[in-house]
């Protein structure tokens, strides 16, 4: 696991579209996915949070996960051909540790249907779900926190 640098906004642009391409088609519609996927490449959506969020890639390439701003774990995708590997277990740990010791007590997130369980499972609570649109297209994502120890 590497911290993310500056220069890496195009790769993190890839997984982010790998991770939804190859693992949501069981999920959303092919015009979620393609919603969804499409944010990747419209200009400023993610620079901001891809330069100022503090993050990790695990693996050569195979997942992300930002924090941004501090409280809140903006991002973590995976690659599909990487999924289940434990990359996403140790990103959210390494996301969780360091805003542990930075004093933060608390994160929150808002979950797709494919991170969920995965949150649910490392004791992220959902608060409620949270109905939104892309381009156009419903989606419904998932208000979650933490509480770090």
């Amino acid at each position: 696991m590497r911290p993310i640098q500056p220069t890496d906004s195009l790769l993190l642009r890839e997984i982010y579209v790998d991770a939804i391409q190859t693992q949501a088609c069981q999920t959303y519609s092919p015009e979620q996915i393609k919603a969804w996927a499409n944010l990747a490449w419209l200009p400023g959506l993610l620079d901001r949070t891809f330069e100022e969020g503090q993050g990790w890639i695990s693996g050569v390439d195979a997942a992300f996960a930002i924090r941004y701003p501090a409280n809140r774990l903006s991002m973590l995708y995976c690659r599909g051909r990487s999924s289940r590997q434990g990359h996403g277990s140790a990103l959210l740990k390494a996301i969780e540790c360091d805003a542990q010791r930075m004093g933060i007590k608390r994160l929150q997130t808002e979950a797709s249907l494919l991170s969920l369980p995965m949150l649910e499972q490392r004791g992220w609570l959902m608060i409620a779900p949270e109905p939104f649109t892309i381009a156009g297209v419903p989606f419904v994502r998932f208000q979650m926190e933490k509480l770090l120890d």
